[in-house]
C-alpha cells in the first residue's frame, strides 16, 4: 500500500565445517529459518549450491575451515571472517561444530557482532590427555569467553561443561529435551520393504539377527570394541558397518573378526534410514559423543540400542526400555548385552516399539526446530 514502510528481515548467519554437518542436522531449521529472517551459511565447499535440491533458497558462503589446527589457514579464515561481519553486519551468528565455532565466536567478537551463538555438539579433548586435552579444552574455553550465548545438545553435556570449569551454567542452554536436530518421523520409520532389500543385498538372512553401526570408523566411536565383542557371540547373527574409515579400522576390524564372512562394510550411504531398518540392534559403543542423534534415528525405525554410558548416549538410551547402557571400553559387558539381545527376540520387539515412540513423542524434529525458533526471538 502507498506510504507503507517495509520492515527488513533480520540477517542471521549460520557457520559450521562441512557440507555433511548442514545437510545431517541443518536443513530442517534452515527451512523454518528462511521463512522469518535473511540468512546466509558459511561452510567449507567447492559446491555453493549444494543446497539448490532441497529447495533452499538461501546464500551460501564458502570458506576454507580445516576440522584439524592448521595455524596458517586458520588465521587465514579468521580475517576473512571478520571481514565479512563487518560488511554484512549480521544480527546474529550461529556456530555449530567446534572449528567454526572458535573462528566464528572470535571473528564475531572482534567484527563487532552484537549476538554471538555457539552450540557445542561433543568434545574432542574428552578423550584426550597431556598437552593435547589442554590445547583443545582451553580452545572451548576461549570460544565460551568469546560467545554471548551458548547451547548443548544435551543436559548431560551440559553438565560435563560446567564440571571441566569450560562454560558456567548460567550461561549455556539446551533446547527442548537435547538434540540438535531431532529425528524426522517422515525420514526414519519402520520399513519392511527397505529391510528386505538391504539384507538380499548384503546376503543376509531374514532370520539373522544384524548388530548395525552407523557413522565415522574411527577409534572414539569404538568400533574396535565391537568387533571384539562381535567374536564372542555364536548364533545367526551379522555386524554391519556404515559410514566412511577415517582412520584405516577396516583393516583392524577385519583382522580382529579373522575377515569373518558375516561381518560387512558399506563406506557410503545418502539413505540411512535403509540400513536402520534392515538392522535389529543398533550400536554406538562411542567414548565420546554430544548427544547421539543418530540413536534416534534408529530408534525411529523401531530398532532398539546399546551405548556406552557417557554424556549424551545416555540422553539418548532410556536405560532397560529403549536399550542398554555398558562401560565405555569394556568388551565383556558389551559382548553379554549383545548375546542378550540376539538371544530374546520378543525383548528386541518391545524395547525397538518403546524406542520408537519414544524418538517420536520426545525428539520430534519439529519439535525442536520450533525451541530454535523460540530461542532465536528470545535472543533477538
Amino acid at each position: 500500500m502507498p506510504g507503507e514502510t517495509r520492515v527488513a528481515r533480520r540477517k542471521l548467519c549460520l557457520l559450521v565445517a562441512s557440507e555433511i554437518t548442514v545437510r545431517a542436522f541443518l536443513v530442517g531449521h534452515l527451512r523454518a529459518l528462511v521463512e522469518q529472517y535473511d540468512v546466509s551459511v558459511v561452510v567449507n565447499t567447492n559446491n555453493p549450491s549444494f543446497l539448490d535440491d532441497l529447495g533452499l533458497q538461501l546464500r551460501v558462503i564458502p570458506l576454507r575451515i580445516e576440522r584439524n589446527i592448521a595455524p596458517l589457514r586458520d588465521l587465514a579464515a579468521l580475517f576473512a571472517l571478520i571481514g565479512l561481519f563487518r560488511r554484512e553486519r549480521f544480527d546474529l551468528l550461529h556456530s555449530v561444530t567446534p572449528k567454526a565455532g572458535l573462528l566464528a565466536m572470535l571473528a564475531g567478537k572482534m567484527a563487532g557482532i552484537r549476538l554471538r551463538i555457539h552450540t557445542f555438539t561433543g568434545q574432542v579433548w574428552a578423550t584426550r590427555s597431556g598437552f593435547s586435552r589442554f590445547l583443545l579444552k582451553s580452545m572451548d574455553r576461549l570460544l565460551a569467553a568469546c560467545a554471548t550465548h551458548l547451547l548443548a545438545d544435551s543436559v548431560s553435556q551440559r553438565d560435563f561443561l560446567v564440571a571441566e570449569g569450560v562454560v558456567r551454567k548460567a550461561k549455556v542452554g539446551v533446547l527442548a529435551k537435547g538434540s540438535i536436530c531431532g529425528v524426522d518421523s517422515v525420514r526414519f520409520h519402520p520399513d519392511a520393504a527397505a529391510r528386505q532389500a538391504i539384507r538380499k543385498e548384503l546376503g543376509i538372512k531374514q532370520k539373522e539377527v544384524t548388530f548395525l553401526f552407523l557413522g565415522r570408523l574411527n577409534r572414539d566411536k569404538g568400533v574396535l570394541d565391537l568387533a571384539q565383542a562381535f567374536t564372542r557371540l555364536s548364533g545367526d547373527c551379522r555386524l554391519l558397518f556404515v559410514g566412511p574409515d577415517e582412520a584405516g579400522m577396516q583393516a583392524e576390524i577385519e583382522s580382529i573378526t579373522e575377515h569373518h564372512p558375516h561381518v560387512h562394510f558399506v563406506a557410503y550411504t545418502d539413505k540411512p534410514a535403509t540400513y536402520m531398518a534392515a538392522a535389529d540392534v543398533f550400536c554406538l559403543p562411542s567414548y565420546r559423543e554430544g548427544f547421539g542423534s543418530v540413536i534416534l534415528e534408529a530408534a525411529a525405525c523401531g530398532v532398539p540400542a546399546i551405548g556406552s554410558r557417557i554424556y549424551g548416549v545416555t540422553e539418548a538410551i532410556e536405560e532397560g526400555k529403549s536399550g542398554f547402557l555398558f562401560p565405555p571400553g569394556d568388551v565383556d559387558a558389551l559382548a553379554g548385552i549383545m548375546r542378550r539381545l540376539l538371544e530374546n527376540s520378543s525383548l528386541r520387539v518391545q524395547m525397538g516399539e518403546y524406542a520408537r515412540q519414544r524418538a517420536e513423542h520426545d525428539f520430534a524434529s519439529q519439535r525442536v526446530t520450533e525451541a530454535w525458533l523460540e530461542y532465536y526471538d528470545v535472543v533477538l
